[in-house]
Parts: C-alpha cells; structure tokens; sequence
C-alpha cells in the first residue's frame, strides 16, 4: 500500500500510526499544535468518524478496499463487531510478526513476508494478508536464517515483548498462534465503534 509522507500523514490524524512518529519529538510537536490552536478545528460527526477509519487502516498498514472488506466480514459475523473487526486485523501474518517481537513495525513485518522469508506449517507465504489460526506455526525459513536481517534475532526475541496468544520459541525462531489473535482495545490509536459507525451510517 502506497502511504506517503509518513509523518505529515500521522500528524493530520493527531496518531503516532507510524514507527518513524513513534518517538517523543512526534509527542512533543503534537501538543504544540493542540496547545496553539491549529488543530482541525470542529469537525463534523462524519468527520470524525473518518478520521478513526483512516488511523485504524494506516495503523495496520491496510487499502481501502481490504479494510472495507474487513468491515463487512466483521458485521456479517456473530458477536461483538469492534472484537470481530479486531479480530480479523490481528491475524493478519504481518501483524503476527510485528506482534511476535521479531520487528519493530508492521511495514518491517509486510516486507519480510512478501520477500518469502517465512513459512507457516512449512509452506512459505508470501501474502501479508494471510490469515493465521490457532494451532498454526510459523518459522523462518531455512535460506533466509543467515541473512543480516535475522542476525542475533534469537537473543532479540528472549528480551523482546511479544502478544500473549503467541507462544515464542526464541532458540527455534519459531511462533506458535495458541489463542484468537486480539488486542488491548484501550492501546489502540483509533476508536473502533467511531469506525463501524462510519461504515454503518
């Protein structure tokens, strides 16, 4: 997905959706412009609710279109729609990664799947959008353990955090999906029923 400037992107949304405005200048920068009085001003209720649908598909690195399909698989599913919607985000194989300590970020994450670095039950994938299961492991595969992009992964994986539905084996490099992918709604950057609402107007 073609984003941009990252950081002028993160700065309209008023959210750090991206690694490289993750920092405290992002922070600091941030307030400043609250504290002065440029923020967007009063938006409208359609507004707003656009807004959280546009952090929510930056965050996760995701198209219109995929994220619009997302949506309605997660209303056409039984049950909380903003933890189905959540849901259906997390088990995105890019996001597992990210969320396995192997990266620092979900673009990071989306490259190495697509470069066929990883495989899933011993077949490499290469599609980002892959969605995991529980039972699933995924490995990295054997050509790719040498590269400099894996160099001391094992050590960085025995300090690094990672979710607590994906069971690390930091000698191994390998990740096991144990649980339903999901995620902390109150450490999210976006307000998820401001974005179902958005689809639901």
């Amino acid at each position: 997905m073609k984003i941009g400037p990252r950081y002028k992107k993160a700065r309209y949304l008023g959210a750090a959706v991206f690694s490289k405005t993750q920092n405290p200048k992002f922070a600091m920068r941030s307030q400043t412009k609250v504290k002065k009085g440029r923020g967007r001003g009063g938006k409208s209720q359609y507004g707003e609710q656009m807004l959280e649908k546009q952090k929510a598909r930056y965050s996760y690195g995701v198209s219109a279109g995929q994220f619009g399909n997302y949506v309605k698989k997660a209303l056409q599913t039984t049950g909380d729609n903003s933890k189905n919607l959540l849901h259906l985000l997390e088990s995105r194989l890019d996001n597992v990664i990210f969320r396995s300590g192997t990266v620092t970020s979900r673009f990071a994450a989306r490259q190495m799947v697509a470069h066929g670095h990883l495989c899933v039950n011993g077949v490499i994938v290469t599609i980002p959008s892959y969605k995991v299961k529980v039972g699933e492991i995924i490995t990295i595969r054997e050509g790719s353990k040498k590269k400099p992009l894996f160099a001391n992964l094992s050590e960085k994986l025995k300090t690094n955090e990672h979710a607590a539905w994906i069971a690390v084996d930091a000698d191994k490099q390998e990740f096991k999906i144990t649980g339903e992918p999901t995620a902390d709604q109150s450490g999210l950057l976006f307000d998820l029923q401001a974005v179902l609402e958005f689809y639901t107007r």
